[in-house]
C-alpha cells in the first residue's frame, strides 16, 4: 500500500466534508478524517473500511497551530505523507453587520482563513517533497455577497485570493492549487439556517429552487465529485481556478 496516496479533508464528520472523504476513498486514497472531535468522524471511517479502504479519524482544532502541526504529523506516520488536502471545515456565525460581534467575526475567520492557512503551511512540505500535490478550498458563492454574512463572505472571498496566491507558489513543485464554491447545498448547516430564518427547509428549498437554473438544490456528492476531478491526474494543468457548483452561471 506504500504506493497509496493519502488525501487529508476536514470538517469531514458529515455534510460536504464525508462526502468528499468516501469519494476520495473510492478513487482510491487513504484518507484522514478530521474534525474538532476524533470520535465525530469515526463512522465515516468505518464507512470507508467496510467499503475495503483505508481511514484515519484524526481531532483538530484547525484554527490552532499546535493542533494543526500534530495532527498533521500523525496522518504522516500512521497513513501516509498527505499530498492532497482539501480545506473544508467551516462554521457560520450569521448576523447583520450592526448585530454582528467582534467573536463572531473572528471565529469565522479563525476557521475559514487561519485554518486553511495553518493546514496548507503544514501539509505542503509533504507535496513539495513528492513533486505533486493537490490543495482544495471550499469557497462559497457567498463570496459574490450574502447579506447577514459579512464574516462568512469576506472569509470565503478571501479564499479564492489564498488559493490564487497558492497556485502560483506552489506550480513549480508540481502541486496545484483550486477553490470550489458551491451554491446551495442540502447539509446539515442550510438545514440551521432554515431553522434560524423560522421556515421549514423545504420552504426555505422550494423558494431557493426557483432561482437555480438546473431546478434542483445541490447534495454533498455533487461537490466531491468536483474535488474528485480537481485532485486527479488528468486536472494537472488546472490551477488558480474558482470552479462554481452552483446549478448554473453566477455573477
Amino acid at each position: 500500500m506504500s504506493d497509496t496516496r493519502t488525501a487529508i479533508v476536514t470538517g469531514a464528520a458529515r455534510g460536504i466534508g464525508a462526502a468528499t472523504a468516501r469519494k476520495l476513498a473510492e478513487d482510491g486514497f487513504a484518507v484522514a478524517i478530521l474534525d474538532l472531535a476524533e470520535e465525530a468522524g469515526k463512522p465515516v471511517v468505518a464507512e470507508i473500511e467496510a467499503a475495503g479502504g483505508r481511514a484515519l479519524a484524526v481531532g483538530v482544532d484547525v484554527s490552532d497551530e499546535a493542533s494543526v502541526d500534530a495532527a498533521v504529523q500523525r496522518v504522516a506516520v500512521e497513513l501516509g505523507a498527505p499530498t492532497v488536502l482539501v480545506n473544508n471545515a467551516g462554521i457560520t456565525r450569521d448576523n447583520l453587520l450592526f448585530k454582528m460581534s467582534v467573536a463572531d467575526w473572528d471565529a469565522v475567520m479563525g476557521v475559514h482563513l487561519r485554518g486553511s492557512f495553518l493546514m496548507t503551511r503544514a501539509t505542503q512540505k509533504y507535496m513539495t517533497e513528492a513533486k505533486w500535490g493537490r490543495v482544495v478550498n471550499l469557497s462559497s458563492t457567498s463570496a459574490l455577497g450574502n447579506r447577514g454574512q459579512v464574516n462568512y463572505s469576506a472569509a470565503k472571498a478571501g479564499l479564492q485570493g489564498f488559493t490564487k496566491t497558492l497556485a502560483i507558489e506552489l506550480g513549480k513543485f508540481g502541486v496545484t492549487a483550486n477553490a470550489i464554491a458551491p451554491g446551495f447545498i442540502e447539509t446539515d448547516m442550510t438545514h440551521a439556517t432554515a431553522q434560524r430564518l423560522g421556515v421549514t427547509f423545504e420552504q426555505f428549498r422550494d423558494g431557493l429552487v426557483q432561482q437555480i437554473p438546473v431546478a434542483r438544490i445541490g447534495q454533498p456528492s455533487d461537490i466531491a465529485n468536483a474535488v474528485s476531478y480537481l485532485v486527479s491526474e488528468g486536472a494537472g494543468f488546472v490551477s488558480g481556478q474558482v470552479l462554481y457548483v452552483a446549478g448554473g452561471p453566477t455573477d
